[in-house]
């Protein structure tokens, strides 16, 4: 590993990963901005009809975000949860020049992810009828399973950052 000492600390850390430029530097990057694309893709995809009426059932039956709907009607609520996307990708994305911004952004990608994990356990469908329990439906189970990896992804988004906050302290 390609380490460097700072002059305010004299300590000896690993040297940025923009001047190192290897493989697993790119693959560190990869499912940062990866993440950040799809929170701006479905974030905006929250200001149409159809993801509004797409979502709607998932929301109804969640007793973490079934208020939203009483609060802001099911157009509102898309919304709502389209700009917190939104912001969650800006706040990813800042990471390299504000790594403060993205343990923030990294949080609200976990929030996100928790909540739509609860829906396997409120949603109506997920598990296929006459096969068990283990047995997903593909629309909602396996839909909402795909958001366990990206729970992870964020969780390891946020405490990346958070190292690098505490690193250029």
């Amino acid at each position: 590993m390609i380490t460097e000492t700072l002059q305010s600390t004299g300590r000896t850390v690993p040297a940025p990963a923009i001047e190192r430029g290897n493989l697993a530097d790119w693959g560190a990057r990869l499912p940062r901005y990866a993440l950040v694309v799809v929170f701006l893709w479905f974030g905006a995809l929250k200001f149409t009809d159809y993801e509004a009426s797409g979502i709607a059932p998932l929301v109804m039956n969640s007793p973490l975000v079934m208020w939203l709907h009483g609060v802001f009607g099911i157009a509102g609520t898309s919304k709502f949860i389209g700009v917190y996307e939104l912001a969650t990708a800006l706040l990813i994305a800042a990471r390299r020049w504000q790594p403060r911004l993205a343990v923030i952004g990294g949080a609200m990608a976990v929030l996100i992810f928790l909540v739509t994990l609860s829906f396997m356990f409120s949603t109506p469908g997920v598990v296929q009828p006459g096969y068990g329990p283990l047995a997903l439906s593909a629309m909602p189970g396996q839909f909402l399973l795909k958001d366990l990896v990206l729970l992870g992804v964020s969780f390891w988004i946020m405490t990346a950052a958070l190292a690098e906050v505490r690193l250029r302290r």
